[in-house]
């Protein structure tokens, strides 16, 4: 089953709402990140993502969530000068979801991708195409220098 996020509506880290559908014509790779999290040094390798493919048409999207193991308990101001100080991450933070259980969005939407289900823990990845459509789904131990994720990125900023 084809998921788009076309008309999923998010929650910037200002509070205002913004449509999935602003970055229609980009490859985004969304993220549900952790300050506290085995997987942290993530942020590391998205940011290089975000450098090496920004100007042909990708971005990386984080979206901070607590739902695994506490591991994102601060507030989202902490949360985004910890990736700042620590990691250099200029890329979009949005406010806090939740991405399992009573899920908010981008993760009710997300989670019909598949395999359907709820993410599985912090740092699970989704590819979407510069139509809006999930491509492809990682799971956290995906390192953002895998090969396979780099690979569908570049063919994805292909299309």
């Amino acid at each position: 089953m084809l998921v788009s996020v076309i008309d999923t509506v998010v929650e910037t880290s200002t509070g205002s709402l913004k449509k999935l559908s602003d970055y229609l014509g980009k490859v985004i790779l969304i993220v549900n990140v952790a300050s506290q999290c085995g997987n942290t040094p993530q942020y590391s390798g998205l940011q290089s993502l975000q450098d090496k493919y920004q100007s042909k048409g990708f971005v990386v999207l984080g979206f901070p969530c607590n739902d695994f193991g506490g591991q994102e308990p601060g507030t989202l101001e902490e949360i985004q000068e910890f990736c700042s100080v620590k990691y250099s991450v200029n890329f979009e933070i949005f406010n806090k979801v939740h991405a399992k259980g009573e899920t908010t969005e981008p993760y009710t939407t997300l989670n019909k991708t598949e395999p359907a289900g709820d993410v599985s823990w912090n740092f699970e990845k989704f590819l979407v195409g510069k139509d809006g459509n999930v491509i492809a789904r990682f799971q956290p131990k995906i390192d953002p220098s895998n090969e396979k994720l780099i690979a569908a990125i570049e063919v994805a900023l292909e299309s």
